[in-house]
């Protein structure tokens, strides 16, 4: 039987219309769901029947859920603000589980800085993101080698890619959340020195 996505954390978010430009969104492993997409954290107001694009969202989400768990087992995205993760912490929040491997890339993070970041009892990866995608530097981190996968389908390189990142660990400073908000840069326009 293939899992659906009601039987996950995900099914809330598909509910209110959040899951947005799926890449991938279905079963990848037996009892392993994937997402990648968009996540909306912000809706614009509808005007009669008028679907309008969200007004905020979490872009390049590389997320996976385990069947019957109430929590993200991977959750990786990009965030434009590094001041938007509260606000995906207040929409997602109740699938983050202490322990779980949660890896936040902003735009207006120090190049050279890595951080832990603690809200509650979640442990948040922050990371700058430099001139590749989210999905890119991900692997990077996770040492994967794209030849490694390159055999695979797209799900069979999303549950190649979970299983690397559940034995990830650094011990990078570990800063508040508020603290990251003094630290953090102005918000780099993403498109700038992108060839035409």
């Amino acid at each position: 039987m293939t899992l659906k996505i009601e039987n996950t954390v995900f099914a809330r978010l598909e509910t209110e219309g959040r899951l947005t430009h799926p890449i991938i969104k279905e079963e990848i492993s037996p009892g392993r769901f994937g997402f990648r997409g968009e996540i909306a954290l912000k809706f614009q107001t509808s005007m009669a029947d008028e679907k309008r694009p969200p007004e905020l969202s979490i872009w390049q989400v590389f997320s996976t859920a385990r069947e019957g768990a109430p929590d993200f087992e991977v959750f990786m995205c990009y965030l434009l603000s590094f001041e938007y993760l509260q606000i995906a912490i207040d929409v997602l929040g109740e699938f983050f589980k202490p322990g779980g491997k949660y890896f936040i890339y902003s735009n207006n993070q120090d190049l050279l800085c890595k951080y832990r970041i603690p809200i509650g009892d979640v442990t948040f990866y922050c990371l700058p993101i430099g001139e590749a995608t989210a999905y890119n530097e991900f692997l990077e981190l996770l040492f994967i080698d794209k030849n490694d996968i390159k055999k695979l389908n797209t799900a069979g390189k999303m549950d190649y890619i979970v299983d690397k990142a559940l034995e990830f660990d650094a011990d990078w400073d570990v800063i508040s959340y508020e603290e990251g908000l003094k630290r953090m840069g102005p918000v780099r326009n993403p498109n700038e020195n992108r060839p035409v």
